[in-house]
């Protein structure tokens, strides 16, 4: 019997897939993420040097065609409250504060909310409650910038 993937390793699969297509087809487009929808739908999260809007939304669908068959697709911006999946993410977002939440319960967590104080080759430190915790970037199903109104 063939083992069904989870929405996180599916979600993996598919931000290395759509990666790949993208490097080729679109090379100056980041994929910042790609979250699952539902069953047959997909978001697709990416940010461009020189901005998002709907016409690099359309050729990202376009270069995304022979997905359509299985999926319909959103092309989103990644918005004030970014996701991060990558360790460039994280590393990009030190002192910054962030949701996160795992595929699996650690110390029977799941969630957490913290600022990133640092970063490593396998994982990302969280400020929280006066104290750190460390997430390994492999057991991050989710994690998004908190938005805290304007900088000055």
């Amino acid at each position: 019997m063939p083992q069904v993937a989870t929405t996180h390793e599916r979600e993996r699969e598919l931000y290395r897939e759509i990666g790949d297509v993208l490097s080729t087809a679109l090379p100056a487009v980041e994929l910042l993420a790609v979250e699952l929808l539902g069953p047959d739908r997909f978001c697709v999260f990416i940010d461009h040097p020189d901005g998002v809007d709907h016409a690099l939304c359309g050729e990202v669908t376009s270069a995304l065609g022979d997905y359509l068959e299985e999926f319909s697709i959103d092309v989103s911006s990644p918005g004030l409250e970014r996701p991060l999946r990558a360790r460039a993410h994280f590393e990009a977002a030190v002192g910054k504060r962030v949701a996160v939440r795992l595929a699996a319960a650690t110390d029977g967590r799941r969630k957490f909310r913290g600022r990133i104080a640092r970063t490593s080759e396998s994982h990302v430190s969280l400020e929280i409650d006066g104290g750190e915790t460390d997430v390994a970037y492999d057991q991050i199903a989710r994690a998004n910038l908190i938005y805290e109104g304007r900088s000055t």
